[in-house]
């Protein structure tokens, strides 16, 4: 693909999104929206959108172009627009409502209704009337739950038993996944399911061949990568936006079950979105893009064009790729190539990673060890930035052996201490964004899984215990019962984060120069070890003093490598072969741990 191309795209999008708009007075969402609100008696209506989003395209070819909606917006509505994916904290706060989201706000920034997805111009112009008749706030507000404070109690062995049951037996055996109406794989569920039949679970085992077998239906045939989901409550009707979060869900998923069963092709269809990733969202700098937008033509359904070959796609055009670059979707990027070189021994792959790694480092970081979102962000900063980052940091450090990623990995948890935390209330907050037409903001659930899963990963390989009570207290915000009620069927990042601050990683230490190949052949053996759950450290003397300043490796006249746990190691084990052998009886008798 020619920049040319995609840039041509983006003007095209770009123009038919301002003729839209043309005839509302978009804001951004500020202050002084609410302000205005005040001042000429208005109620204040966000769009929130994501500019991938078909549906979002279809309001704004029918819907706001609608002279009766038109009309009641400019008289009595402050009209706000919000691309999701550039505020973390609002798209967090509505995740369960877009995208298409509705919002409408009286001027003192309380809710009056909530709407999910797309609204026709009838729909639109009676809801706004409705508000002007009666402002009270409606069902779709007073219907919702305060968010209740952890208790503080782990749950009990039955309730993690029950979280188990209701993710294996709530999976449709019929159709494949855990959602009604949308069809998609649920990383933290499946990876969950890849642990559980590593221990011998065989319900756990079907959960997850099945998944990655229906998944790859949504694998783009012509240019790789994953479609977000498919619609109509099965895997054929598929949404064809292909956003950052989907990309390295699935690379990350399909490279541990290549290294869990590696005859089972797994591999190609991680290599099918590695090649996606590198030729349509990684920028010439090295940084990642945002996503692909669904449609060529905003607004018109894009099935017919995407059931075409290369070739016949670019006669026609390429669709919009968003090019902003954010730290989040970079840092969950760098992630999945990690793992995607790891389990395929792909060096090209880890180069990437380590180049969107330095160009997020020389343009989005912050004081402190944190980062931004973008070149400039109207809020923030955003916990999800730093988090994703600190976790790429923390898995570069693993693909490489090199200390200096771990370092900046503490930092960025050093920084999430300092701006997110809450007091003596558990938990992290997603934003440290506070204006006077926002709520306190609080933490939210997949990010409080994420930051337990890497403080504790990070503890491990730290030895600082500020990271273990990181992972603890954002763990314990996770664990309220409202979060598990509120959760359903997805639960496995939450049974993950349980089990792995109750156990230590499979904990493989090589020692031995870095140019020497037994060492290298070693180091990348164990990158191919059939668990997540993983610390692998490579320490050549000559760098400096060990790991941890733990001085507990022989001196020895030759590389050897040694898995470790508890402060102890054992005996030296001298190549790759033999290194091979006993993680296989390690995993196998440990259960992926």
């Amino acid at each position: 693909m020619t920049r040319r191309l995609l840039l041509a795209a983006l003007a095209i999008l770009g123009a038919s999104r301002a003729r839209a708009a043309d005839a509302i007075a978009w804001q951004p969402w500020s202050d002084a929206a609410f302000a205005t609100a005040k001042r000429e008696h208005k109620f204040v209506i966000m769009d929130l959108e994501a500019v991938w989003c078909h549906w979002c395209h279809v309001m704004d070819e029918t819907t706001y172009k609608d002279p009766k909606v038109i009309a009641l917006m400019g008289s009595r509505y402050v009209s706000v627009r919000v691309d999701q994916d550039s505020r973390p904290d609002l798209a967090n706060r509505y995740e369960d409502y877009g995208w298409p989201a509705t919002i409408v706000f009286a001027a003192d920034g309380s809710e009056i209704v909530r709407r999910r997805g797309y609204l026709n111009p009838a729909e639109m112009a009676s809801m706004l009337q409705a508000i002007i008749d009666d402002p009270s706030p409606g069902p779709s507000v007073t219907s919702l739950a305060g968010p209740a404070p952890a208790s503080g109690a782990k749950p009990s062995g039955a309730a993690t038993a029950e979280m188990r049951e209701r993710l294996v037996a709530g999976y449709d055996r019929s159709v494949g996944g855990w959602s009604v109406e949308h069809r998609f794989l649920d990383a933290d569920n499946v990876e969950y399911c890849l642990r559980a039949a590593s221990r011998g679970d065989t319900d756990a085992d079907a959960v997850a061949r099945d998944m990655l077998r229906l998944e790859r239906q949504l694998i783009d045939p012509a240019w790789g990568g994953v479609y977000q989901y498919s619609a109509n409550g099965d895997w054929v009707h598929p949404h064809f936006e292909k956003i950052m979060m989907v990309q390295a869900d699935n690379l990350r998923i399909y490279s541990l079950a290549a290294e869990l069963w590696p005859a089972w092709g797994y591999g190609g269809a991680a290599a099918q979105i590695a090649h996606y990733l590198k030729a349509f969202l990684e920028s010439p700098e090295g940084s990642f893009y945002t996503s692909q937008d669904a449609d060529l033509v905003p607004g018109e359904h894009s099935a017919e064009y995407f059931s075409l070959e290369d070739a016949e796609r670019r006669a026609r055009g390429v669709p919009r790729v968003d090019m902003h670059r954010y730290a989040r979707e970079n840092g969950w990027a760098i992630v999945a190539l990690c793992a995607y070189s790891g389990a395929a021994g792909d060096r090209d792959a880890l180069g990437d990673a380590v180049r969107a790694a330095d160009w997020v480092l020389a343009q989005r970081s912050l004081p402190g060890g944190g980062f931004r979102h973008d070149a400039a962000d109207a809020a923030g900063p955003f916990l999800g930035d730093t988090l994703s980052m600190g976790s790429a940091f923390l898995s570069l450090y693993e693909a490489t052996g090199d200390a200096a990623w771990l370092t900046r990995a503490q930092a960025a948890a050093d920084f999430i201490r300092a701006h997110f935390g809450r007091g003596d209330e558990p938990g992290y907050a997603s934003s440290d964004t506070t204006t006077q037409s926002f709520p306190k903001p609080l933490p939210e659930f997949d990010e409080s899984v994420a930051l337990a899963r890497f403080a504790n990963l990070l503890g491990h390989a730290s030895g600082r215990a500020s990271d273990h009570a990181l992972a603890e207290s954002a763990l314990r915000w996770a664990e309220s019962p409202d979060n598990l009620d509120h959760r359903g069927l997805y639960t496995g990042g939450l049974l993950l984060a349980s089990e792995e601050l109750k156990t230590e990683p499979l904990h493989v230490t090589v020692v031995g120069a870095k140019d020497s190949p037994v060492s290298q052949a070693m180091f990348a053996e164990a990158q191919k070890a059939a668990t997540a759950y993983r610390l692998i450290e490579w320490w050549d003397r000559r760098e400096g003093p060990p790991p941890r300043g733990e001085s507990i490796f022989p001196d020895l006249d030759h590389p050897a490598s040694y898995l470790c746990a508890n402060g102890a190691c054992s005996s030296p084990i001298p190549d790759s072969k033999a290194l091979a052998r006993r993680l296989t009886k390690v995993i196998a008798a440990a259960g992926g741990e």
